[in-house]
This record gives structure tokens, sequence and C-alpha cells, in this order.
């Protein structure tokens, strides 16, 4: 039996991509800015109906967010030295905020969204030492451009979203995704839109969107003079080709990643576990997520996904906080995080994943989810064995 694997990425064939490879053999730019990466920008700000300028394409997600963080709120202050982030996020998050001087407080995010909360927030002790908020919109959930710009206003404190998986979600709803605080997109090859490696920071504010530029390219701008703080970020020409065909596909990519998150939804509905799964478009099509009701189930569907021959992932690991070199980050209480870190669980997906696959391992989570059930012990009076499930 072969093990199906947790992501399996499928970026644009080589002829699909060999248009533009040619045209960059004639040109001979690769990279700093070239005419492939503009290309890209312009039909990016079609898609989302951003005003001309507002996306800026970067060598990777990470470098989208620190040059967004850069141009928000430039390096840390000794006066507000934190950034504050949900605990429960991918590594990213924080290592963008340490690279521009921060240090990172983590906050736990709210249950029912996943995300920070910033009704919440805005009652927070430490506000008046903080230089940066980084919000995430977890696994590709539409940005809240709204809820934070009113934050933002109140506080006066800089907001950048940490997007990275959310392209479907602001090409979906660009009028609700975009605005004036700056998102950073990811376009890794595990993502729904991918360039192999690469990311964007998008946003209305054109002057924003000129600094991200800058900081960007070793603080350069309209001439070889640094003026402020900067990242080799620049993403290449050979990345904006693989972009270029994957736009050219974009929405029939879209097409098969819903077929497939309907095709999880049936098998689930069939054994009355629909309302735990999490899938496209409610998440990026690149996710496909379980949320068990217990630790104790999570245990049990991780042993028989394991047995089914089935891969998985917790996306987040176990929260910023259990990784080694966060341990000691300074912190409040994360109680939701490290609930959601346990019971949440990330399932196969790709765009195509065949129903045979989706079928195997919906009947993992449901074997693992009856055995749950069986598996609380009965105590024996006389000897205090314990029986449980076989």
């Amino acid at each position: 039996m072969n093990k199906i694997p947790v992501m399996r990425p499928k970026l644009p064939v080589a002829d699909q991509i060999l248009p533009y490879l040619r045209y960059i053999d004639v040109g001979r730019t690769y990279s700093n800015g070239g005419p492939l990466v503009a290309e890209l920008e312009t039909r990016i700000t079609r898609l989302l109906r951003s005003p001309a300028g507002g996306i800026v394409c970067t060598g990777s997600g990470t470098a989208a967010l620190v040059c967004a963080i850069l141009a928000s709120s430039g390096r840390a202050r000794a006066a507000r030295p934190l950034a504050i982030v949900p605990g429960y996020t991918f590594i990213a998050t924080a290592s963008a905020v340490e690279q521009c001087g921060y240090r990172p407080y983590l906050v736990d995010v709210d249950e029912m969204s996943w995300m920070l909360d910033p009704e919440r927030l805005i009652a927070h002790p430490l506000l008046d030492h903080v230089g940066v908020i980084v919000p995430v919109a977890s696994f590709g959930k539409p940005p809240q451009q709204e809820a934070w710009r009113r934050f933002a206003r109140r506080t006066g404190i800089p907001i950048v979203i940490d997007a990275a998986a959310s392209f479907e979600a602001c090409v979906a709803s660009p009028e609700q995704a975009i605005g004036d605080i700056p998102i950073a997109l990811s376009f890794h090859a595990t993502k729904s839109f991918a360039t192999g490696e690469g990311g964007a920071v998008v946003t209305s504010d054109i002057a924003l969107a000129d600094r991200a530029r800058q900081a960007m390219n070793f603080g350069f701008y309209g001439a070889r003079n640094s003026q402020m703080p900067s990242i080799n970020g620049k993403m290449s020409e050979y990345h904006a080709a693989v972009g270029l065909a994957s736009l050219d596909s974009l929405y029939e990519r879209q097409a098969a990643f819903r077929a497939v998150a309907d095709c999880y939804r049936r098998y689930f509905n069939d054994v009355t576990m629909a309302d735990n799964f999490h899938g496209f478009p409610e998440v990026a099509g690149c996710y496909a997520l379980y949320l068990c009701q217990t630790s104790a189930e999570t245990t049990a569907v991780h042993t028989a996904l394991e047995r089914f021959g089935v891969d998985f992932r917790l996306w987040y690991g176990s929260g910023l906080h259990n990784h080694a070199y966060y341990k000691d980050v300074e912190r409040d209480e994360l109680p939701v995080t490290e609930d959601l870190a346990r019971r949440l669980v990330g399932v196969p997906v790709a765009c195509d994943l065949s129903a045979s696959d989706v079928s195997r391992v919906v009947a993992a989570i449901a074997d693992g989810v009856r055995r749950d059930k069986i598996m609380p012990s009965i105590v024996n009076s006389k000897n205090n064995a314990i029986v449980g499930y076989a």
C-alpha cells in the first residue's frame, strides 16, 4: 500500500513555462525588477482590482512580511521593542519580526476564528510597548482588513497582516481583503498559487508599497543610495516565469482544489463527520483540515492515519512557544493555541488528489474516531486490569 503524502505540490510543467523562459533568454534580464516580474505584478493587480503600484513581488513570503514591516513601522525602537504575533501560526511570522529587530510577544487566538481578535487585543496592557502587530490570516482565511484598520486608528500601532496562504481569498473578495493595511502573501510551491518560491506585499497605500519596494532592494529607490532599513528580497525573472504560467491556468487549478474539498465533504458527510472538516473555500485550497473533538481522539486519529498509510501534519506545530528557539519568549497564557495545536490535523491535499485517496483518508479518520469512542477503559474491579479496544 503506497502512502498518501500530506502535500504533493503541482506547478506548471516545462512546456507551459517555456515561452516565458525564451523571453528571458532573449532579454537577458534575470533579476532586479525585470519585465516578467513587472508583468506578474500587473496581472495580479488586475486580479485583485488593486491600484497600480500596490503589488510588490518578493523573493519569498517571509521577505514580503519583512519588507511590509519595515515599510510600515521600520526597525524596532527602544521604547516599543515588542511585536505582537499569534501563538498559533507558522514559525515564519515570528522570524520575520525578529529580522526587523522586534521581540515577538505571543498572544492567544480566538477559538472560533483561529486568529487574533482585535476587539480583545485593544485592552492589552502592553500596547504602549508594541511597535507593530502581525495578525495571521490562518490557513488562508480572508484577511480582516476593516477590523484591523479600526484598531490601527484607535491605537496608532502599525499593522501588517501575514496572509501567506490567502491569495484565493483575496481574488474572491478583493474589496474586503485589500486595503491600506498591508498584507504579505506567500507564493511558495505548497501554496494554491505558486511561483516555486516567492511572495508579495499588497496594499492600496501606494506610498507604503513604494517603501516596501525600497526595503526589498537594499534601501535603493531611484538611485544607488541606501535610505532605509532593507534586505535583498527581490523576485527573480525565473520565479516570475513560473508565476505567469501559474496564472495562465489559475481558475482550472482553483476548480480542482474545490473538487477535492467537495469530495472530502461528501465522504465525511457519509460518516456524519462533515462538521469537523475545514477545506476550500473556508480555508485555502492547499489545506484540508480535520478538527478532532478531544486530545484522546486526536491520538486515535493519528494512529489510524498511520495504520492506513496516510501522511498528516500539524501545520502550525504545537504553538510557537513549543519550538526550542522560542520556548522562553514573552507571552500571554495560550490555552486556545495549545488546544487547537493538539486537535487540528492537516490531512492530504493536492489539486489532483484522487477520490479513492480521499476515501481512504476519511476511512482512516472515521476508524480513529470510532476506536476512540470504544476505547474508554472498562476497569475490572477484581484485578484493576484495563480492557480496551484491540
